[in-house]
């Protein structure tokens, strides 16, 4: 089977206008996020979707391949389904990188394409990192700071997922049983499944959680949750002009991801 990634980026968001052009010590968001998409092994191509010219103009100066989308897409999903529909994508399997998402392990997509590959059922595969202290600690501290950040996920025994919340899941009524995994924002889909999905309407408990990914669960697609180690990597991600600090602290404490020699 043949991967593809496509990373949406928007320009006019209403918290940060101009995001995917932010620059993240010396290089532009979009400009990370494209080529972690582009270390992935088993990526056959790696596409921007944009409605916006500014975006289009950055990427293609530094070597991207862009697919103009709709304006009118209400998120990331529907802009990959739309650059799909449009950029004719041939692939099998097709991954949302958020365009924000520049602290994202090459590994991470590669082990996502690699569940999807020798896995013949699932709809959609996202993956998920356990909890154990002290971060465990330390998610359990921040919710009670901010109750929605950070979403958990409990799956069964083949690692199909059952729920994804805001609340911790599950309660730790005893311990040395479950363990708490918290859902890392990504996604990949079979093209069909794709299609499928976006075709659907909001559900109740997607509206409740305001987790979109509940939509494909209350309409019995399956999910497969693939279990990823960030090799002691920071999860981290960009809504904000604050995160920007955040994630440059974090550069600056771990290391490049990559190698930045001759970036632009």
């Amino acid at each position: 089977m043949t991967a593809a990634i496509i990373i949406p980026a928007r320009y006019a968001s209403s918290r940060f206008p101009g995001k995917p052009l932010c620059a993240v010590k010396g290089v532009s968001m979009l400009e990370r996020v494209w080529r972690i998409a582009s270390a992935v092994r088993q990526a056959s191509r790696v596409v921007i979707a944009t409605d916006d010219d500014r975006i289009i103009e950055h990427a293609r100066g530094f070597g991207a391949e862009v697919i103009m989308t709709s304006a009118d897409c209400a998120n990331g999903t529907e802009r990959v389904h739309d650059a799909v529909r449009r950029g004719t994508i041939s692939e099998d399997i097709v991954l949302n990188l958020q365009g924000d998402a520049l602290l994202t392990p090459p590994w991470v997509l590669e082990e996502m394409i690699s569940e999807m590959t020798a896995d013949g059922v699932a709809d959609i595969v996202t993956p998920a990192v356990r909890l154990e202290a002290p971060a465990l600690d330390e998610f359990l501290e921040q919710k009670k700071i901010t109750p929605a950040s950070g979403t958990t996920v409990v799956f069964d025994t083949n690692r199909k997922a059952l729920y994804f919340s805001k609340a911790v899941i599950p309660y730790l009524r005893k311990t040395g049983h479950a363990s708490i995994y918290r859902h890392i924002g990504l996604y990949g889909y079979r093209k069909a499944s794709l299609a499928h999905y976006v075709e659907l309407r909001p559900t109740p408990l997607e509206m409740t959680e305001g987790l979109e990914q509940i939509r494909a669960l209350e309409s019995s697609m399956t999910i497969r949750v693939t279990i990823v180690d960030y090799r002691g990597r920071s999860h981290w991600s960009v809504d904000s002009p604050e995160d920007v600090v955040v994630a440059e602290k974090i550069i600056e404490r771990e290391g490049e991801l990559l190698d930045w020699r001759g970036a632009k």
